[in-house]
C-alpha cells in the first residue's frame, strides 16, 4: 500500500511531516470531540473525526490480497501496516467496505459473511482497532442497492432475510443483467438499511457511515415500472429522486439517533448530470441544505483535459453546489489511474494520466486552493 501511495502522490503527502497535505494548521488538526465531557459510568465511545479530512477509500476489491488465505493474524498484520503507512502520510480517515454486495466483513445476522474473508476472524474489529491507535477515524463504508449475483445469492443461507425475499416473490429485490439490487421503491428497503446501519453502530466503535455510488441500477422503466403504477405519480424521475432520498434521510437519521457526532457521508459520481439521469441521485439537495448527510465526496476522478468533465470547472461546480450549506465538502481523487489510458476522456485526453506523473499532486493543489474541505483518495 505505500509504495502504491507513494506512487499517486508523493509530492503532496510528503510536504509536510506535521500536518495535512492541505496545509491544514497543526492546532486545527485535532478530532471533533464531546462539547460535554462523557460521565464516566456510561463509558460511551466518543468518535473521532476530523474538520478536514485527508481520506482514503479501503475497498474489497483489495480484500483478497489482505484476506483471502490469511489468518487472523496475517489481516492484523497487513492493517498495522497499512495504518502505519496512512498515518505516516497523514490520511486521517479510512472508509472501509464493510457491506459491498449483501455480505458482511463484520459480525452480522442480516448478511452472510463477506465472500474473501476465509478466516473465522472479525475485520471491522481489527480495522478499528489499528485505526483507533493512531488516530485515525473509520467510517463503515456500505453499497446501499447492490447484492450478490445469482450464482453467488443460490449460495447464500435461506435464513438471511434478502434470500427470503428472493424464495417468497418479494418485489423488494430486483434481478438487473445477472445481478440481485435492492429496489428503492419501497419502505422495506429503507428499513432494512436502517438495521444494517444499527447492527454496526451498535456493535462497533465507528467514527460514521458512508455510502457510495451505487443507487438506482437502471434507467428502465420496466425496473420498478408496478410500484411506480400503483404509487399514482405522474414523473418517473421525480418519483425514484424521491425514493432514494428517503432511504439517505433514513440513514442519516439512524445515524444521528445514536449519536450526533458520528458522521454520514456520501460519494456520488462526479458528473451531477449523470447523477440525476442515471441514478437519480439528490446530490443538490444532499449538499445544498443539511439534514442528508455531514459530508459529500464527489468522485471527481477526471484529468484536466478531459473532454467533457475537466477537472477545475467540475470542482467549481461541485464548490457552487455545496455553498455555504454546513455540508463539508470532500474531493474524491483517482489516484488508482496513474500511468492508464482514459478511454472515457476523448481523444486528445486518453494518454494524460500515462503522460503526467504529477497530476494527482496537481489536483491536490488545486483542492487546497479551493473552498472543498479536504479530498479522499481512490487508489
Amino acid at each position: 500500500m505505500k509504495k502504491m501511495i507513494a506512487a499517486a502522490c508523493a509530492a503532496a503527502f510528503f510536504a509536510c511531516a506535521s500536518c495535512s497535505a492541505l496545509n491544514i494548521p497543526e492546532s486545527s488538526f485535532v478530532p471533533m470531540q464531546s462539547e460535554s465531557a462523557v460521565p464516566e459510568n456510561e463509558k460511551r465511545y466518543v468518535p473521532v473525526n476530523y474538520r478536514e479530512q485527508v481520506g482514503m477509500w479501503l475497498p474489497y476489491v483489495k480484500f483478497p490480497e489482505y484476506m483471502q488465505g490469511k489468518s487472523d493474524e496475517d489481516f492484523r498484520r497487513g492493517m498495522e501496516q497499512f495504518f502505519e503507512d496512512a498515518a505516516a502520510e497523514n490520511v486521517n480517515t479510512v472508509y472501509f467496505h464493510v457491506h459491498p454486495m449483501g455480505d458482511a466483513y463484520y459480525r452480522s445476522e442480516l448478511y452472510p459473511k463477506g465472500v474473501y474473508l476465509d478466516g473465522n476472524y472479525d475485520p471491522l474489529e481489527i480495522v478499528l482497532n489499528e485505526a483507533h491507535k493512531r488516530g485515525i477515524s473509520v467510517h463503515a463504508w456500505i453499497n446501499p442497492l447492490r447484492l450478490q449475483t445469482e450464482e453467488q445469492m443460490r449460495k447464500v443461507p435461506d435464513n438471511f432475510i434478502i434470500k427470503k425475499w428472493i424464495n417468497a416473490g418479494k418485489p423488494f429485490v430486483k434481478n438487473v443483467n445477472g445481478r440481485w439490487y435492492l429496489d428503492p421503491a419501497y419502505s422495506e428497503t429503507a428499513e432494512l438499511l436502517a438495521e444494517t446501519v444499527n447492527e454496526i453502530i451498535g456493535n462497533y466503535n465507528v467514527d460514521g457511515i458512508h455510502i457510495d455510488d451505487y443507487f438506482y441500477p437502471s434507467a428502465d422503466p420496466d425496473f420498478d415500472s408496478d410500484a411506480f403504477t400503483e404509487s399514482g405519480g405522474n414523473d418517473l424521475a421525480e418519483w425514484r429522486i424521491a425514493n432514494v432520498n428517503r432511504f439517505v434521510k433514513k440513514i442519516y437519521d439512524t445515524v444521528k439517533l445514536w449519536d450526533k457526532k458520528l458522521m454520514f457521508g456520501i460519494s456520488p459520481q462526479g458528473n451531477i448530470n449523470s447523477d440525476y439521469d442515471t441514478q437519480y441521485a439528490d446530490v443538490r439537495r444532499w449538499g445544498g441544505e443539511q439534514g442528508f448527510c455531514d459530508y459529500i465526496v464527489p468522485q471527481i476522478y477526471f484529468g484536466f483535459e478531459n473532454e467533457t468533465s475537466p477537472f477545475l470547472p467540475v470542482l467549481a461546480q461541485w464548490e457552487e453546489l455545496v455553498g455555504n450549506s454546513g455540508v463539508a465538502l470532500i474531493i474524491g481523487l483517482a489516484a488508482y489511474k496513474l500511468g492508464r489510458e482514459d478511454k472515457w476522456a476523448g481523444e486528445a485526453a486518453e494518454l494524460e494520466w500515462i503522460n503526467d506523473p504529477d497530476i494527482i499532486s496537481r489536483q491536490i493543489s488545486a483542492v487546497k486552493g479551493s473552498s472543498a474541505d479536504g479530498y479522499a483518495l481512490y487508489t
